[in-house]
């Protein structure tokens, strides 16, 4: 994880976010009212006896998950295509938390990669009762430089990787007549576009979609299907290809609403939510969190805050001399 959150004093920020010891940027002043709390949410032994498999397991957001969900009593299986990083934080995480966490290769890009992991998941501990598509690639570039290649390794990864595990697990469960829980990860530009990354863009916005049309058509099968949208969470996977000198960290922190980026603990226990038993009656949602990102950027006037009072006395004045309407 790029992400260390230093515990502040009351009434003092003291949240740092940086790469290694190289620490970047502080976080903004209202952020002392929004402390990240890093401690599991819910009850010991909500997923007792469960099976879950998280794509992207090994690193980053997907290893913060399998954390949490370890640590309340599932049976973890986490898949990527680098297994000795996978196998590295299965012990870790086993270490951890006292519960087998299983390490599985799988290119969610190739669909016979796919089936190899699923029936490896099915041999090992069984159908899943938790899925967390969370495998994801991006990269920054201006999109007059993209090559088909470029396109096709971003959707392969996001859009149609997620389309396999779900379709090959769901037929599965289908089969089995077993129900599960899909939960999705994309971001808040999957709703609103972004330049700059748009082959991540289309195919986030395209799993939304895939998530809330199976939401809709497999209930009946007993599955549900949800989808966080997560704002600036810095993790090493995200950053060093979105952000790699540092240079835009600043600006973000300056457009979010709370002041400060979000931790990959705070993601996890959300996740672990949706996948629970408590959220039984949650399916086809989209939820976003990201410290109010979306809706600082979105607003024409949000700008505004920068005004200080005497600039506003300023105004004041000059709009109530205006003439007319």
């Amino acid at each position: 994880l790029w992400c260390n959150v230093a515990r502040s004093p009351p009434g003092r920020v003291k949240e740092m976010f940086g790469n290694g010891t190289n620490t970047l940027y502080q976080s903004g002043p209202q952020a002392r009212f929004f402390p990240p709390s890093e401690s599991v949410m819910l009850l010991p032994g909500t997923y007792k006896n469960k099976v879950a498999f998280i794509t992207g397991g090994g690193t980053g957001l997907g290893k913060a998950m399998t954390t949490t969900l370890s640590s309340l009593g599932a049976e973890c299986v986490i898949a990527s295509r680098n297994l000795d990083v996978l196998k590295k934080t299965a012990h870790e995480i086993s270490q951890q938390t006292g519960n087998k966490v299983h390490a599985v290769q799988c290119n969610v890009r190739d669909p016979a990669s796919v089936e190899a992991a699923v029936n490896q998941l099915v041999n090992d501990v069984g159908l899943p009762d938790v899925v967390i598509n969370n495998a994801a690639g991006n990269f920054i570039s201006p999109s007059e430089k993209l090559s088909p290649n470029a396109w096709r390794t971003i959707t392969d990864i996001v859009l149609n990787g997620t389309a396999y595990v779900t379709l090959d697990i769901g037929k599965r469960l289908i089969k089995a007549e077993k129900g599960a829980t899909f939960l999705a990860i994309t971001t808040i530009y999957a709703e609103s576009g972004s330049g700059f990354v748009v082959p991540s863009a289309a195919a986030k916005a395209g799993v939304e979609t895939l998530c809330t049309s199976l939401a809709a058509e497999w209930g009946r099968y007993g599955m549900r299907f949800n989808i966080i949208q997560p704002g600036p969470i810095k993790t090493k996977g995200a950053f060093s290809r979105l952000d790699p000198t540092g240079t835009f960290e600043k600006l973000m922190l300056e457009t979010i609403a709370v002041g400060r980026l979000g931790t990959p603990a705070e993601i996890a226990n959300l996740a672990a939510y949706l996948c629970s038993d408590y959220a039984s009656w949650v399916s086809g949602a989209i939820i976003r969190m990201d410290g109010g990102e979306y809706v600082s950027l979105a607003g024409e006037f949000n700008g505004l805050k920068k005004v200080t009072q005497e600039q506003w006395a300023i105004m004041e004045a000059m709009i109530r001399n205006t003439k007319g309407s």
